[in-house]
């Protein structure tokens, strides 16, 4: 008798082999059709609903005016008049219109900003549900967020000390898992199945996509650690934490000679916590959006089971993205409340 085992093997094999002969590689070696149309990664985020079509006519008539001499105003007026026919269910496939958010749209839900809401509520009832019946002796969904808690808790206090732990953790946790859930929920199958369809029946955009694979997650979430750690180093040393910026230890020992090079120095530690602004965003955002297309080229070049290593490495690599984000704030916060040398506090 067959063992399930020996089955499973099988299945995989003729599901590998299937997929290298329907996908790209195997057709071209054929000479024959993909089973997949060829993917068009599309960078910027996609609209999916804009907030009334009075302001998607108000700007096609703006713009009117000067498309016989700018050919560019001229395809977003088509975008914004797609709009009002349709609420961009045909925006000109890849090859045209695809949704991109533009001047003039007022608000603008984006299929990026949709994600991070959905994750947010995910989050939220996550923890909602592991702690509507807290129990002296966890079990279940209470022992796992727990645990979670625990080791994320225990880290922040390894780097930060018993006081400050408390303190940071709010902050860093909710980065940590704000990043960590928005890097999984992409690796969902049915994610890239849901979108607006075509009269050919060709999905032009999609409903949702992971939001950090839009510039303005990483960017903002860049912010707000930036903010808090200011924050902190004005809130523990006070006008004291502003002297890594500008020392003032040569001009009150009168030694003037040096004050060039405290200034020099100032300068280059403001710069340094702004650039954290630039390497934050970019790094999250190479990350995310490079995961996203190798997924999406593996999945056309060989379908089915050759994808399943690659879904593991963007498993671990959502994980280190958001160990690395949430990681390096709490060490940048560290030091932003340490004294510094030389000042009295």
């Amino acid at each position: 008798m067959i063992s399930r085992k020996a089955i499973g093997v099988v299945v995989i094999l003729a599901l590998a082999l299937t997929g290298f002969v329907q996908g790209a590689i195997g057709t071209a070696l054929t000479n024959g059709e993909s089973i997949l149309p060829r993917p068009v990664p599309h960078i910027p985020p996609q609209k999916i609903f804009v907030a009334s079509a009075e302001e998607s006519s108000a700007y096609d008539k703006k713009h009117s005016t000067t498309d016989s001499a700018h050919g560019e105003e001229k395809a977003h007026q088509d975008e914004y008049e797609d709009h009002g026919e349709d609420h961009g269910d045909d925006h000109g496939g890849h090859h045209g219109d695809s949704g991109v958010v533009e001047e003039g749209d007022g608000f603008v839900l984006t299929n990026t900003l949709l994600t991070s809401w959905i994750v947010s509520l995910l989050l939220i009832l996550l923890f909602r549900l592991s702690t509507r019946k807290m129990q002296v002796v966890p079990r279940g969904l209470q022992n796992l967020m727990e645990a979670a808690v625990e080791a994320l808790y225990n880290f922040v206090q390894g780097v930060a000390g018993n006081d400050n732990a408390k303190r940071f953790f709010p902050v860093i946790a909710t980065l940590f898992v704000f990043v960590l859930g928005n890097a999984w929920v992409g690796l969902l199958p049915i994610i890239p199945a849901l979108g607006f369809i075509n009269e050919d029946g060709v999905m032009v955009r999609h409903l949702l996509r992971p939001a950090g694979t839009d510039l303005n997650m990483p960017i903002a979430l860049a912010i707000v650690s930036f903010v808090f750690v200011e924050y902190w180093g004005l809130r523990t040393l006070g006008f004291g934490y502003l002297s890594k910026f500008f020392p003032t230890e040569n001009i009150r020992k009168r030694n003037f000679s040096q004050v060039p090079i405290d200034l020099f120095v100032g300068i280059l530690e403001l710069l340094s916590e702004l650039i954290r602004i630039v390497s934050f965003t970019f790094r999250l955002f190479g990350n995310m959006t490079a995961g996203e297309i190798l997924l999406i080229m593996i999945t056309y070049l060989v379908p089915f089971v050759a994808i399943l290593p690659f879904y593991g490495l963007e498993i671990l690599v959502g994980m280190v993205q958001a160990l690395i984000f949430a990681g390096l704030t709490l060490v940048f916060v560290v030091l932003a409340v340490t004294p510094h040398g030389g000042e009295d506090h």
